[in-house]
């Protein structure tokens, strides 16, 4: 008889230790649970944030009033150009029409404003039409803009690879004649960066679909020839 007790006694331990252990368990596990839940949570909450967190679009100094673009002569006649540092065709447009925009420039016949636009970065693994553009921004400040832009232009990386890294974009300012201290420290951080996105979605907004885009007094012109430009502006001048 006491033996048939004793053997009731241990079962009854065994099954209260074995509905402690699920007890412990469960506890465990849901607080597991709860931490998880909280961990992905939080992550979900930060990439909301990130995403929706403001982005400093501030221009760089010397900027048209919205910002949208760098201002270059004084002309009666406006002549707008949205171009992207990675662009080839920009590139060809630079080499061919470049020296006509600059003349016209000095003869006062038109203020141009430069749109540097980042429509290519798909093209680089290193998002180099946001960074050049931004680069470009850094420019502004040290009054080189269109000296550092033919340079980059004249430096163009092929598409499809990583494109040149900060610190060559701080040796074509430079070559430049950019000796701003500050330059180098703008570029390499990506100040412009903001702005640079702020530029681009003006541009897709007012119309902008490819690069390069040339204007005058709002008005298209479909083929920027050299010739065309300047018939373009003569009869906008009237």
């Amino acid at each position: 008889m006491s033996s048939r007790k004793g053997q009731k006694s241990s079962a009854r331990m065994v099954r209260e230790q074995l509905a402690r252990e699920q007890r412990r368990r469960r506890t465990l596990w849901t607080s597991v649970t709860a931490v998880a839940v909280l961990l992905i949570a939080g992550l979900i909450g930060w990439g909301v944030w990130s995403s929706q967190r403001p982005v400093d679009t501030t221009a760089p100094p010397d900027t048209v009033a919205d910002g949208t673009a760098v201002a270059i002569g004084s002309g009666p006649v406006t002549l707008d150009i949205y171009e992207d540092f990675q662009c080839p065709v920009c590139k060809q447009f630079e080499e061919q029409s470049g020296a006509t925009v600059d003349q016209l420039v000095a003869d006062n016949k038109v203020k141009v404003l430069y749109h540097p636009i980042a429509i290519l970065d798909r093209y680089s693994s290193t998002n180099y039409s946001t960074r050049s553009a931004a680069a470009a921004g850094c420019s502004v400040p040290t009054g080189k803009y269109r000296d550092f832009a033919k340079a980059l232009f004249a430096q163009q990386p092929p598409e499809g690879g990583d494109g040149l890294t900060n610190d060559q974009l701080v040796d074509i300012g430079t070559q430049a004649g950019i000796s701003d201290g500050d330059f180098a420290d703008c570029v390499r951080s990506q100040k412009y960066k903001g702005w640079t996105q702020k530029v681009t979605d003006a541009a897709t907004k007012s119309g902008v679909t490819g690069t390069p885009t040339v204007l005058v007094n709002g008005k298209k012109v479909d083929t920027p020839t050299p010739e065309n430009i300047t018939a373009a502006v003569d009869e906008a001048a009237k």
